[in-house]
């Protein structure tokens, strides 16, 4: 009974606080001996790569071997000779300013080493082509297995793994300890910009990989051209104030997150015209929540194989990802806090046991 009680008293919190609120061409530029070039690395075993045996290991970077199309290029998965397996980003062509930005933004990202976030093993620049090596990662993006179908996840066809709610949690604090790495331990700290299930990427233990950071910031670095705007998210990610103005901070990468967090909770995409209607996900979850309804928000199949404390819990995070999505970027937690929040959470959960 007294469970059912704390249930209640979170569904009142939650009403009362937080939810008021393609394919480029190549351009080698003329370059002489363009496939002997090696590629920069920052581990050992990829020091002696050269352009050619990338091109040998993605088959002529073939369609069979593309895994992924994201805003800033082409994500090719490859198998070096040594039998280790990579993911090879092309970046889109933009009007490149020179050498040494690229090579000072590679130098940063390639020393950034943490459990949660995707590592940089080299990078390989030929005329005016960019390429990043990256480790790859088997259990495909947090995007796949929420929602694709069976034989989507990377590229390869195989049964989805049932996301369980211990799974989610897991997946949950590991993006949220990437993410305040990123924010709170680099030099110079790094916003992602980009922050959405696609770039929250699973190894295979299913521990949480955030990608693609560093990436805006070195698109930037590199075209003093581009409109800060083609650099600020995706759809149903991205937080009010940008529409106001283009500056990106670490709040926003916080409302981000906290739409990671819903995604995570309901099941459902940020963006979805035929569910939503009017409104995106942060919406519908407000509604919901004004209205008394929280335990509605929640994934049937979590609810399905829950129990009292699981539900508890549910409504618990669904709180913190209601203080990410405020309005009010003042109002967010900062990624510390959110860790903190996360793992009182996994200390509380490990005492009822």
């Amino acid at each position: 009974k007294g469970k059912h009680k704390d249930t209640d008293n979170m569904l009142t919190n939650l009403q009362l606080g937080s939810c008021h609120g393609n394919s480029s061409g190549w351009n080698l530029g003329g370059e002489k001996e363009p496939l002997s070039i090696n590629v920069a690395t920052f581990e050992r075993p990829l020091r002696k790569l050269t352009f050619a045996q990338l091109i040998e290991a993605t088959n002529g970077f073939s369609q069979e071997s593309l895994i992924g199309i994201g805003g800033f290029g082409e994500v090719y998965k490859a198998e070096l000779k040594d039998g280790s397996i990579v993911a090879i980003k092309k970046l889109l062509q933009f009007s490149y300013q020179g050498d040494r930005e690229f090579t000072a933004e590679m130098e940063t990202l390639g020393k950034i080493k943490h459990r949660n976030l995707v590592p940089l093993l080299g990078y390989c620049k030929v005329g005016e082509e960019r390429l990043l090596v990256y480790e790859y990662m088997h259990g495909g993006s947090l995007d796949d297995m929420l929602h694709g179908d069976d034989a989507t996840t990377n590229g390869e066809k195989k049964s989805k793994q049932k996301l369980t709610w211990d799974l989610r949690k897991r997946i949950a604090r590991g993006a949220a300890r990437g993410l305040s790495f990123l924010h709170h331990n680099c030099i110079p700290h790094i916003i992602h910009r980009d922050m959405k299930s696609s770039n929250v990427l699973l190894d295979q233990s299913m521990e949480a990989r955030v990608s693609d950071f560093g990436m805006a910031r070195l698109i930037s670095a590199l075209d003093t051209h581009l409109s800060v705007s083609t650099l600020a998210g995706t759809p149903g990610y991205v937080p009010p104030e940008y529409y106001q103005s283009f500056r990106c901070t670490t709040k926003g990468d916080i409302y981000s997150f906290g739409v990671i967090l819903l995604e995570l909770l309901t099941g459902k995409r940020p963006t979805d015209k035929e569910f939503f209607e009017d409104t995106n996900l942060v919406g519908w979850v407000r509604q919901l929540v004004n209205e008394n309804k929280s335990l509605e928000t929640l994934d049937q199949s979590l609810r399905d194989d829950s129990n009292a404390n699981d539900e508890l819990e549910m409504l618990q995070y669904l709180r913190i990802a209601c203080d990410c999505v405020q309005d009010q970027p003042s109002r967010r937690p900062s990624m510390l806090e959110i860790v903190s929040m996360l793992k009182e959470l996994q200390v509380q959960e490990g005492l009822s046991h």
